[in-house]
């Protein structure tokens, strides 16, 4: 299964993903620029990805609680996702995302 994730300087990166990881795990695993402060708590958006507009629709929807951090960053538009609320399975493999700028460390 792979993650593709560019990041904030337009480098694409295939990342192997494991099915019930975390998105921002893989991404932090490999050691792309990503802040990813809380760990996956959902609790500092620093995880913030854009989703590739074609997989936005394959999403679990973002919770209450991952909305309203979305809507405080001054980055966020419409495909924002925290990447450690998207969890890797069969059906995302190939998934696309880029990094937010307000996710570099």
């Amino acid at each position: 299964m792979k993650l593709i994730a560019t990041d904030q300087d337009g480098k694409r990166h295939e990342l192997d993903a494991l099915d019930g990881w975390q998105a921002m795990e893989i991404i932090r695993d490999f050691g792309l620029p990503i802040k990813a402060e809380c760990g996956g708590a959902c609790c500092c958006a620093t995880c913030h990805v854009f989703v590739d507009p074609k997989w936005v629709e394959r999403l679990v929807p973002p919770s209450l609680d991952e909305a309203d951090m979305l809507a405080d960053l001054p980055d966020s538009n419409e495909t924002s996702r925290l990447s450690c609320q998207i969890i890797m399975n069969d059906e995302l493999d190939g998934l696309e995302v880029t990094l937010a700028e307000s996710a570099r460390p």
